[in-house]
Order: structure tokens, then sequence, then C-alpha cells
């Protein structure tokens, strides 16, 4: 067995993946209309900002943070922008679950 060939099939299981295509066919819908792409950049912005803030042992910035949930509150009005979001939940758990099993393979050596 070469573990990079099973890498590759993985790859290729991920990208036919339902979680993968509706996530992706959506994503490129959505970035496609100016407006949407220019909302879901200035979130995704502010929650980087936010979430960089928090792993670095920042005091929390209280007005950033209730920024960010008014932003969010606003783009799941859109019910294209909710489905996106829920679909990036989707395809980030699925993502995590594999990696989680590959670390677990390889816990005993790190």
């Amino acid at each position: 067995m070469n573990v990079y060939d099973t890498a590759n099939r993985l790859a290729k299981e991920i990208k036919e993946s339902e979680e993968y295509r509706k996530y992706k066919k959506l994503k490129d819908e959505i970035m496609s209309n100016p407006t949407s792409k220019k909302k879901i950049e200035e979130f995704e912005g502010l929650r980087y900002e936010v979430q960089l803030m928090q792993y670095t042992g920042e005091k929390r910035d209280e007005e950033k943070t209730k920024k960010l949930e008014e932003m969010y509150t606003m783009l799941i009005q859109d019910k294209q922008i909710k489905d996106f979001f829920d679909l990036e939940v989707k395809f980030n758990v699925m993502i995590a679950d594999v990696n989680k099993i590959i670390a677990e393979a390889i816990r005993d050596v790190l």
C-alpha cells in the first residue's frame, strides 16, 4: 500500500463528496455576485480578526465581537448566504473528522 496513492484517493473522494460539491457550487454562485461576495469577505475578515485576538490571548474586543454578531444576523437573512454558511460548516466538520482520524492513527509517535 502506497500512502501517497491512498492520500490521492482520499482527495478525490472528498472532491466527489456531497458536502464538497454542494459547498463549492454555492460558494461559486455567491462569489460571482459582487454584492454578496463583498459582504462575505467583510464578515470573514472581521471573523478572522476576532479569532486571531482569541488565539493570541489578546483582550476580547467587545465592539468587534458585537459587530461580528450583527453582521452574521444580517447576512443570514439572505437564504442563499445562510445556506452557504450551513454548507461551510458541514464541509468543515467532514474535514475535521478526517483530520481527527489521521491524527489518532499516528498519535503514538507524536
